[in-house]
C-alpha cells in the first residue's frame, strides 16, 4: 500500500490503479480529507495577498464541506440517475477518490510568483477537472469516460450552486466579513 504522498502523485498522474487503491482501501478517507485540505491551503497561500489568513482558513472549510457535498451529489447521480452496466459503488468510495483528485491543487501555491497565479489556477484546474473524471470513473466502475464526464458536470454545477449559497449566507451572518 502507498503512503500519502505517492498517492497524490499517482492521483495527479491520473493513475487508474492509484485510484483503484484509494478506492479499495476504507482507511483512507482520512488521507482523502487531508488532500482536500492541503490543496485548499496551497490555493488560499497563492491567493493570500487578495484576501488574507481568513479567506484562507474559509476556502478551506468550503472546500471541505463542498468535497463532501460534491462526493454525495455524484454518488447519487453515478448510482441512481446514469449507472454503467457494472456500478457498484457507496459514499465512501467517491469521498476517498474525488478527494485524491483534488492532488494537483497543491501546485496552485505557485500563484504567489508575480505574473504567473492566474495561468497556474487555470493549468490546475483543469488538471484538477481531468483527475476528477478518472476518479469518477474508477469508482462507479465505468467502462468509459463519456458517463464520468457527465456525471462530473453535474456534480459541479451542484456543487458551485452550494458553494455559492454558503458563501452568500456565511456573508449574510457577517462570518467572512473582516
Amino acid at each position: 500500500m502507498a503512503g500519502l504522498v505517492e498517492r497524490m502523485i499517482g492521483a495527479a498522474k491520473l493513475d487508474a490503479a492509484t485510484y483503484e487503491e484509494v478506492e479499495a482501501d476504507r482507511q483512507a478517507t482520512g488521507q482523502a480529507a487531508l488532500v482536500v485540505a492541503l490543496a485548499s491551503v496551497a490555493g488560499g497561500l497563492g491567493t493570500i495577498g487578495q484576501g488574507g489568513m481568513r479567506s484562507v482558513l474559509l476556502a478551506t472549510l468550503v472546500n471541505l464541506l463542498g468535497w463532501v457535498m460534491w462526493a454525495a451529489v455524484t454518488y447519487v447521480v453515478g448510482t441512481r440517475l446514469l449507472p454503467g452496466p457494472r456500478t457498484q459503488a457507496d459514499l465512501g468510495e467517491l469521498l476517498r477518490t474525488i478527494g485524491f483528485s483534488s492532488s494537483p491543487g497543491v501546485l496552485n501555491v505557485a500563484g504567489v510568483i508575480p505574473g504567473v497565479g492566474r495561468v497556474v489556477a487555470v493549468v490546475v484546474s483543469l488538471w484538477m477537472l481531468a483527475a476528477m473524471v478518472v476518479a469518477v470513473r474508477q469508482a462507479l466502475d465505468f467502462d468509459g469516460t463519456g458517463r464520468a464526464v457527465a456525471v462530473c458536470v453535474v456534480g459541479f454545477i451542484v456543487y458551485l450552486a452550494a458553494a455559492v449559497l454558503l458563501l452568500g449566507a456565511l456573508e449574510l451572518t457577517g462570518a467572512v466579513r473582516g
